[in-house]
């Protein structure tokens, strides 16, 4: 899938660029502000399309796995999708995942990172076809998603690490952005 006629390679926020400040309900309801996470250490947000992707559970189950060393370094982990908190809840259920789960049913973050974009009609008619109903497992009543994406952001807000992924298979390897918190902490 190519997103080049959407602007999101050109728009998506990249290292060296200050992360968009928003708040955000996690799977419980309870808002969660970006800002107040990143100021405790490093921050480690991984937005993916909904726990009816399985790619997107594979790769959140990835991250489970390695929750515990990014803890170990002081580092936050977030999952942010668009799906309703009751969703995000069912996915991190699921899941087995112990890290906060954020709804973006609004899409202020994944607009806010330069990720959202509206499906191809093509792709509306498939997940039609297949029961996959985006809005209203999003609440909001748009086919928009965001395109998988990983950042790491120190407490100044600022990005050290961003990988935008237009390929839905493809996504950051958790060893990956372990290195890039471990070499923060080194040259802190």
């Amino acid at each position: 899938m190519v997103f080049d006629a959407t602007g999101i390679a050109a728009r998506a926020r990249r290292a060296g660029e200050l992360a968009p400040d928003v708040t955000l309900p996690d799977a419980e309801g309870t808002p969660m502000r970006l800002s107040d996470l990143w100021h405790r250490g490093p921050l480690v947000i991984v937005f993916y399309r909904g726990g009816w992707c399985s790619y997107c559970n594979l790769q959140l189950r990835a991250w489970q796995r390695e929750a515990a060393a990014l803890a170990r370094l002081g580092a936050t982990l977030v999952a942010i999708s668009p799906q309703t908190p009751d969703n995000s809840m069912k996915t991190a259920d699921d899941n087995a995942l112990a890290f906060t789960v954020l709804s973006d049913c609004q899409l202020e973050a994944a607009n806010g990172f330069g990720l959202a974009y509206t499906l191809h009609p093509d792709l509306v008619e498939y997940y039609g076809s297949v029961g996959t109903d985006i809005p209203v497992l999003n609440g909001n009543g748009q086919w928009v998603l965001p395109v998988p994406a990983t950042y790491v952001v120190d407490t100044g807000g600022n990005i050290r690490f961003a990988l935008i992924e237009e390929d839905v298979r493809q996504r950051a390897e958790p060893r990956e952005v372990l290195a890039v918190i471990e070499s923060m902490a080194l040259n802190a």
